[in-house]
């Protein structure tokens, strides 16, 4: 280490350096000696004229030369020597251009010798410095030629690979990704980028460039601020900044905030699409000065291949805002809370890549309360993934909750929402089940149109899947004249849960739909126990399989005894000559008469409400409408009703010794608490009562 007080280094005793060879005076050849230490650099007259300077315009100074030498030819030539003098080379050559005197331009070849001393520190270079304009004008012009078109070759190549990866952007973000990835904006040799977009005369930043490169209050800037982001959107021209010192001339107030990133040049271009800005773009370089007009061109190409991105990205986020908040609007806003069960439901939206909208579809869930203790719950999926799925999801799913909050049927439900879908002028269609279940007795009455069936999962944790008759998918059956929709009936104790969902959380590409219920079924099981554990689980299973459906998923389970007391209400339609409805029909009283406490009184009520339903079938030409209900008050009552469209008045009558008819109502009076006919419409209704025990306080 030198002493504080050591002298300034001194120029060597055989310094400048001259060399005479005849060869170096045929060919033109100029020399230089330049001193590593003090800086000076000395040229010998012939060097003057390579350089077209005279003695007057030159300082002694390696900077001196910038009189001549384009400042991104500088910048390469310090870089041919840098790197000799760090590899610890003896000698370079590099051919470079200079500008003469008159303006055009110079090639000019230098051959340099690196003298060190005994430590292998570099302290000399000596060397020449010839014009070589002729020379590249044959051979080397060539292979420069080939060399430049090389360069761009590879420039193009970088535009490709940027386009090609940018073809695949869907978000704003992805966008900015794309350019910052290793094939992207590196590849031309750019240490930072950064973005912004204009909204509303503002330039707001998506893209800050390196950490630590923000500049105070320039997270939203107007445009008309002297930016250089601002002034290429109100130019619409590109803006190449090619000195650190035409940076702080043009930029003052922003070049102070960036000096410590050592910026050398920048370029500022323009995101234009469909002839109006949408934002600009700045790519900032600390190892260049200047820029070439093939690399502008390359840039310009680039910044057209952006914005055409940009635009694309910008319009799928509106059109995927715009879709999800559709469909957050079709779907019910809340679940209301029920009565004796638990319901947790979840919706996911597809995750496939491709057109606008892709994100959005038709799925759907609901949950209904209904009188008497009842509650709906609906799943369904209209066709197609789309703004106009969502929007037929909407209808579908208003109207469906209209009819059973009516009153109607199960069976009825499906069908008339099928008839709605047929004649809204659109050519969707729609799979949906429709479960009614009274939480008081267990009884769940479910209809299926073309959709996927229901699965159960029981009290010890195992799970089945339960086949449901089904018919036509909604808006086909008026199409294909079958409004039939069979109406199954089962049982869910307390403690089980019923779960609805569509096809998008058992569907897996390559595989039958019944291999994707098996490993829901499996999922069920190994599932938490509570409905928003196991619907939290199941969606997340489906997210990290993904798939390009959307998925609706409906999970209610019943609760413990406490339901018993809740007052019901059950329904179930009757058809003319349909055994099946009939034996359905049973099956519903004998469970609902159980449920609700009738004790010792089960059987006799089951046995009139046959004879009502069997009476109303055979003596009237239609259907019927058999109803349960538990009547509270100073007692507690069950009352049956059964419900026809015949206006005829039943008549109670003695049987003769051999007949058979007219004892229904003989034995309905008998056994029953009271009974009577109440007119409805065009039709009637027979109803008949039973007193019930009362239940225990605290029950």
């Amino acid at each position: 280490m030198a002493d504080r007080g050591a002298s300034a280094p001194s120029l060597p005793d055989d310094w400048p350096a001259h060399p005479e060879h005849p060869i170096l005076a045929l060919n033109r050849m100029g020399t230089f000696d330049w001193d590593l230490d003090t800086g000076l650099f000395h040229m010998d007259a012939q060097a003057y004229e390579v350089f077209d300077l005279t003695p007057e315009e030159f300082d002694g100074r390696p900077e001196g030369l910038a009189l001549r030498v384009p400042p991104l030819e500088s910048s390469r030539l310090d870089a041919v020597v840098s790197q000799a003098i760090k590899d610890g080379s003896e000698n370079y050559g590099t051919y470079f251009r200079i500008r003469r005197r008159d303006g055009g331009p110079r090639w000019t070849h230098t051959q340099g010798y690196i003298r060190r001393d005994a430590t292998g520190r570099p302290r000399r270079v000596v060397g020449i410095v010839r014009d070589a304009t002729k020379e590249l004008e044959d051979s080397e012009a060539r292979s420069l030629r080939d060399a430049q078109g090389q360069a761009l070759r590879r420039q193009t190549d970088v535009v490709q690979v940027i386009t090609a990866a940018l073809a695949h952007a869907r978000s704003v973000q992805d966008v900015i990704d794309a350019l910052k990835d290793a094939h992207g904006i590196p590849n031309l040799g750019a240490t930072s980028l950064v973005m912004g977009l204009v909204e509303a005369g503002r330039i707001r930043l998506v893209a800050e460039g390196p950490a630590g490169s923000f500049v105070p209050g320039t997270r939203i800037t107007r445009v008309e601020e002297p930016y250089p982001m601002g002034e290429v959107v109100q130019t619409l021209s590109p803006r190449f900044i090619e000195s650190p010192d035409e940076f702080a001339e043009r930029y003052p107030i922003l070049w102070p905030h960036i000096t410590g990133l050592h910026i050398t040049s920048a370029a500022y271009l323009p995101l234009i699409a469909q002839a109006r800005p949408i934002g600009a773009m700045g790519l900032l370089y600390n190892d260049r000065l200047g820029f070439s007009s093939e690399e502008r061109a390359v840039l310009v190409a680039i910044g057209s291949s952006i914005a055409q991105s940009l635009q694309r990205a910008m319009l799928y986020e509106q059109e995927k805002d715009l879709a999800q908040g559709l469909q957050q609007a079709m779907l019910p806003r809340t679940i209301p809370s029920v009565r004796g069960a638990d319901v947790a439901v979840r919706y996911r939206s597809a995750s496939a890549g491709g057109s606008l909208g892709r994100d959005i579809g038709g799925d759907w869930y609901d949950l209904i309360p209904l009188p008497g203790g009842r509650v709906g719950a609906v799943i369904g999926d209209v066709q197609g993934h789309d703004t106009h799925a969502a929007a037929v999801m909407g209808q579908l799913r208003i109207v469906l909750r209209a009819y059973a909050a009516e009153g109607h049927t199960p069976a009825t439900v499906m069908a008339r929402a099928s008839v709605f879908l047929d004649e809204l002028d659109t050519d969707r269609f729609a799979t949906c089940l429709y479960a009614e279940a009274d939480l008081a007795t267990g009884v769940v009455q479910v209809v299926r149109a073309g959709h996927i069936d229901p699965l159960v999962r029981a009290a010890d944790g195992s799970c089945r899947r339960i086949p449901v008759e089904g018919g036509l998918p909604l808006g086909l059956s008026a199409e294909f004249d079958s409004l039939d929709y069979p109406v199954s009936t089962m049982e869910l104790d307390p403690g089980e849960t019923i779960l609805l969902c569509t096809d998008g959380l058992v569907e897996q590409p390559g595989t039958d739909l019944g291999v994707g219920i098996r490993a829901l079924t499996e999922q069920v099981e190994q599932g938490p126990e509570d409905v928003w554990g196991l619907a939290d689980r199941l969606i997340a299973v489906a997210e990290e399989r993904g798939g390009d459906d959307d998925v609706a998923l409906l999970l209610l389970r019943r609760r413990g005894p406490d339901t018993a007391q809740a007052v019901g209400r059950l329904q179930q339609h009757v058809a003319s000559g349909d055994p099946e409805a009939l034996a359905l029909a049973r099956h519903m009283i004998r469970a609902a008469v159980r449920a609700w406490g009738a004790g010792d009184r089960a059987d006799e009520i089951e046995l009139v409400a046959d004879e009502l339903i069997t009476n109303a079938l055979m003596h009237t030409e239609g259907s019927a409408i058999v109803t349960l209900r538990v009547l509270t008050g100073s007692d507690r009552r069950l009352r049956v009703e059964v419900e026809d469209s015949s206006s005829a008045l039943p008549r109670r009558r003695d049987a003769g010794e051999d007949g058979v008819s007219g004892r229904g109502l003989l034995l309905v009076d008998q056994i029953a608490d009271a009974w009577g006919v109440e007119a409805r419409g065009g039709g009637k209704a027979v109803w008949c009562e039973f007193r019930m025990p009362q239940k225990p306080d605290g029950d």
